[in-house]
């Protein structure tokens, strides 16, 4: 069983718009508190949760137009959503702007940016979020636009989702494992010598295989000189089991620290005999909010990598890949405990 990272990218606005937008945005917000500028992406306590809330994203899109509409009930639920940072995935057409902007952003509010890359050559096995680089250069291409963009700014980096469990799975082609490697390899050397970047590795979720199979990946993918491994991306798997599976992975590599995506596991994985349980499950929950205060030392942090409210795939009447599912994102804040 393959989990999918669901790509973002496809509702990620592009190009030199999203950048204006985001440092307009930002710009036009204020207040004599730092930590809660005006208007609806208010910045969570920094001691808390030091990420940047972006205050252009599709839920504060949505809050606006259930408050136009005077759908109160409505509105109060995607604040559930608006009001937390969550992870900006990064489109290659436009990476270095991109990076440059958020990171330019964050650093306006005092705040770290939070970037997931997702563009490995061969991605998600020819399933629902297919694509990536169009070839080894091309990726290391990408990865240089990225940390161009980053520069000294603060960042935390969640490196490509699936990449290490799809070779795990067998779905990716032998031949291919060695270049992925090495681009891995590659990405963290880069990133993790910008001054304030951190790197954390994606490392599977509890579902998907024992903790074990994914020693020897990491080590090949240089664990060593990340910061740690994300655990649960774009999955469903309780805290509480992310925690056991990432400890349990953590003891494989040195004791490397992790952090959990935490953004729809509030009731765990969909219990079904159905086939891609991880696609666009029923009756799923937003989970604990973003912050640094997590149950276990070795959890650096939880984060909302996974931009709840964006559909998984063309499955279970949900849109494409990426794209905004307002009637599904009422459900995972209604259902939040």
């Amino acid at each position: 069983m393959y989990s999918s990272s669901a790509v973002i990218r496809g509702a990620v606005k592009t190009g030199a718009a999203l950048v204006g937008a985001v440092l307009l945005a930002t710009g036009c917000s204020s207040s004599d508190d730092p930590d809660k500028p005006e208007g609806s992406a208010t910045q969570q306590p920094k001691g808390t949760d030091p990420y940047w809330v972006n205050p252009d994203t599709n839920a504060t899109r949505q809050l606006a137009t259930y408050q136009q509409e005077n759908k109160d009930a409505d509105a109060e639920l995607i604040k559930k959503i608006a009001e937390q940072p969550t992870g900006e995935w990064l489109v290659p057409e436009n990476a270095q702007d991109q990076a440059r902007g958020f990171t330019e952003a964050a650093e306006a509010a005092d705040r770290d940016a939070l970037l997931v890359l997702y563009n490995i050559p061969h991605r998600d096995c020819g399933q629902y979020s297919k694509g990536g680089a169009a070839d080894g250069d091309a990726y290391r291409k990408f990865i240089d636009e990225v940390a161009a963009g980053i520069e000294d700014r603060r960042a935390t980096v969640i490196l490509e989702p699936d990449a290490l469990l799809h070779l795990v799975g067998d779905c990716t082609p032998q031949e291919l494992h060695e270049e992925r490697y090495d681009l891995l390899r590659g990405a963290i050397d880069k990133l993790h010598a910008l001054k304030n970047t951190k790197v954390y590795i994606d490392g599977g979720n509890p579902g998907a295989a024992d903790p074990d199979s994914f020693y020897e990946p990491l080590q090949r993918a240089g664990i060593d000189k990340a910061d740690g491994f994300a655990v649960n991306v774009s999955n469903y798997y309780s805290t509480e089991d992310s925690i056991e599976f990432g400890k349990k992975l953590s003891d494989k590599v040195g004791g490397k620290p992790f952090v959990i995506d935490t953004s729809r596991n509030g009731n765990g994985p969909w219990e079904t005999g159905e086939s891609d349980p991880w696609c666009n499950p029923p009756g799923r929950a937003l989970g604990e909010a973003p912050t640094v205060q997590t149950a276990d030392e070795r959890v650096d942090a939880y984060l909302w990598i996974k931009r709840p409210g964006e559909s998984d795939g063309d499955c279970r009447g949900g849109p494409k890949a990426g794209e905004w599912w307002p009637e599904y994102a009422l459900g995972l804040a209604k259902n939040a405990k």
